[in-house]
């Protein structure tokens, strides 16, 4: 055990060490006493110490630490007290005024797969800044970086390039032996979890365009090495047993939890040259990334689980996997090139960042949403945050497996977008709006026309006719900008079956109230908000954000646009649902307030049931044999696929009813 100690003005550490094995090397437990008399074990001359002011004791793997002086000891930031005894962990800093003392275990600490991991990563990262560096002064990646199409020529000088860095750096010297193994065990299941994405893409063109984008294979690549790395990640396929799970997202979990303890078996197979020829082909791929691609960004885009990559810095970068935010263990090279990458994802789109216009939202080319932000305005550096939306739109079926929706809940809102009436969803940030909003669009017969309008353009039609609008910011010279006000407005005169805004932010609301009015009934549209009654508020301040109206005209207008509010919510487990689903009645002419009623709602959090309240508008539904009333009824029975898919449109047409049994209750009592 070593004690290092030194007095709060000194830099310099003294150690004191301590022996804490017997003579079989097995640990002990030790005792050391602490104070400015000779006596002690550890003495610490200085007349605010003690003579005798303290005893630490080790543990098995933690110390204790017993106050037996006159003055009080901190163990980081906790004070103890006169006769206290506190626990504590190795390294972390104690304080006997005007010492400081760290005590250290000889034992090698066993560390989590996700510290080894980032550890790792780290080296790599370093080591591809140097080799960056280098590259700067030797070739023109500036001009490389502004070919969205490289050449192959330039891709081969880059290679070239690289492999001299790692010659004059001496990166494959015998010292290093552990570490590249290490390096090379981290890769293959990089690599391995790329072979399975594109497996597993249902979409052909999707897997083509990845297999374009990126760079994976390097152009010098050497085919007997390769058909031996192949060699390598068919073994470890099979020792995982990859063949069992058949969601891609299971596969994924199963080669990130258990490859590393899969590697060692594999290593009698990893001969000098294929480990390095593995470890210059992902520096290679990593540095094309960053000169040509989006940098670390590229792999996170294609793991289907990520459903948020956040970059707070350079060197950090966080996603959002079923709801948990955890740090990805990559980073980018240095602030010049995180800023780059965003330069080049928001060019794709026609939009333009920097210190005049330092913030902007844009989106990737597979229609996830971006939104970026430089300094002066970001002080820390730029800051990234990607809002990712599977490939695979979530159906109703989906919502409804995924216990986000129940069966009866999503019949009634079919045969509600059937009946064409107005419908807002409303939530938080990350509620799950959109992909409501795209579920419940499932259900427009397809002989519809749809328009609609997004700041970006995220929403996903299966119609045929749809029209989208996406607005424009001004341009360098201030002009050219089209907001959703102007696209609303222009809509309108586009002959819509439909509208659909994709969230109102301010004006467009009073637009989009008026638009469902006037004859354009069936239209949908997002708001924030927390409630389905804190919704009315919400849209109060956005039409005031238009025009000054009294409330009462303001709630007026609500009522007899709105039929259904839809809301959504984001639990703590990361699950998202709805949780109410509520009619907008009327308007109480004597308070002028709006009556929202619950037909559906989330008691106590755990499922979405009925009230037993049945909408005004209930005897249109059931008139056009569109709803059964037994749907107030139906939460008793397990939703199966067969039920779910009932759900679904039936051609093109009018939806089909869903088909609940003859009708033995009129009314809910």
């Amino acid at each position: 055990m070593k004690i290092w100690f030194n007095k709060i003005n000194e830099s310099r550490r003294s150690i004191f060490e301590v022996e804490d094995k017997d003579e079989n090397g097995d640990s002990i437990d030790v005792e050391v006493t602490i104070g400015r008399d000779p006596v002690n074990m550890l003495v610490l001359e200085s007349p605010l110490v003690s003579r005798h002011h303290a005893v630490v004791r080790r543990l098995e793997n933690h110390f204790e630490l017993e106050n037996v002086g006159l003055n009080i000891c901190m163990i980081g930031e906790l004070d103890v007290g006169v006769g206290e005894t506190v626990k504590f962990d190795s390294g972390m800093p104690v304080r006997i005024w005007p010492y400081t003392l760290s005590f250290e275990l000889e034992t090698v600490p066993q560390i989590s797969r996700n510290e080894f991991d980032a550890h790792i990563r780290n080296v790599m990262a370093n080591l591809e800044q140097r080799i960056h560096k280098q590259l700067l002064e030797r070739l023109d990646l500036v001009g490389m970086e502004s070919s969205r199409t490289p050449d192959q020529k330039s891709i081969l000088l880059l290679e070239n390039n690289i492999q001299d860095c790692c010659r004059e750096m001496d990166v494959f010297s015998a010292g290093n032996e552990e570490l590249l193994n290490n390096i090379v065990g981290l890769v293959l299941r990089d690599l391995l979890t790329n072979q399975i994405i594109l497996e597993g893409s249902v979409d052909s063109t999707r897997a083509a365009t990845l297999t374009s984008n990126e760079f994976d294979v390097p152009a010098t690549l050497i085919p007997e090495r390769e058909t031996e790395l192949q060699n390598l990640l068919r073994m470890l396929k099979e020792q995982l047993h990859l063949e069992i799970p058949t969601d891609t997202s299971e596969k994924i979990r199963l080669v990130e939890d258990q490859a590393q303890s899969k590697f060692p078996a594999l290593q009698r197979f990893l001969h000098a040259e294929l480990r390095k020829y593995i470890i210059l082909r992902a520096l290679k791929k990593d540095l094309k990334d960053t000169v040509f691609g989006f940098g670390p960004l590229q792999d996170l885009l294609r793991v289907p689980s990520i459903t948020e990559i956040m970059v707070v810095s350079s060197e950090q970068i966080y996603v959002e996997t079923d709801g948990v935010i955890e740090r990805s263990g990559r980073r980018f090279i240095s602030d010049q090139v995180t800023e780059s990458v965003i330069e080049r994802i928001v060019a794709q789109v026609g939009r333009r960042i920097d210190k005049s216009q330092p913030l902007v939202d844009a989106r990737l080319p597979d229609g996830s949403r971006v939104n970026a932000i430089i300094p002066p305005l970001a002080i820390r550096g730029p800051c990234l945050t990607i809002r990712r939306f599977p490939q695979q739109r979530l159906s109703i079926e989906d919502l409804i497996q995924k216990k986000a929706l129940t069966s009866s809940a999503a019949a009634f809102l079919r045969a509600a977008v059937g009946n064409k009436r107005n419908i807002l969803v409303s939530g938080g940030t990350g509620s799950g709006k959109t992909t409501m909003l795209n579920a419940m669009s499932s259900f427009i017969p397809y002989k519809e026309r749809i328009v609609t309008v997004e700041d970006t353009a995220e929403l996903k039609m299966h119609q045929e006719h749809v029209v989208t609008l996406e607005t424009r910011p001004p341009n360098v010279e201030g002009r050219g900008e089209y907001s959703a006000r102007d696209l609303v407005k222009n809509a309108l005169r586009m002959r819509p079956d439909r509208l659909i805004v994709g969230e109102c932010r301010g004006g467009e609301a009073l637009d989009m109230l008026q638009a469902m009015n006037t004859g354009h009934d069936g239209s949908m549209t997002t708001v924030h908000a927390n409630s389905s009654t804190e919704v009315i508020e919400r849209l109060e301040l956005l039409v005031l954000m238009a025009v000054e109206l009294p409330i009462k005209a303001i709630h007026r207008q609500i009522a007899s646009a709105l039929d259904l509010i839809v809301q959504l919510s984001r639990m703590p487990d990361g699950r998202r649902m709805v949780t109410q689903v509520s009619e907008v009645e009327r308007m109480d002419e004597e308070t002028g307030d709006l009556i929202v009623t619950d037909i559906f709602n989330a008691r106590n959090g755990i499922s979405l049931q009925p009230t037993g309240y049945l909408p005004t508008f209930v005897d249109s539904l059931v008139d056009k044999n569109l709803l059964d009333l037994r749907f107030l009824y139906s939460e008793g029975r397990p939703t199966d696929e067969s039920e779910a898919k009932r759900l679904s449109l039936d051609g093109p047409g009018m939806p089909r009813p869903l088909d609940l049994g003859p009708v033995t209750n009129q009314r809910a009592d």
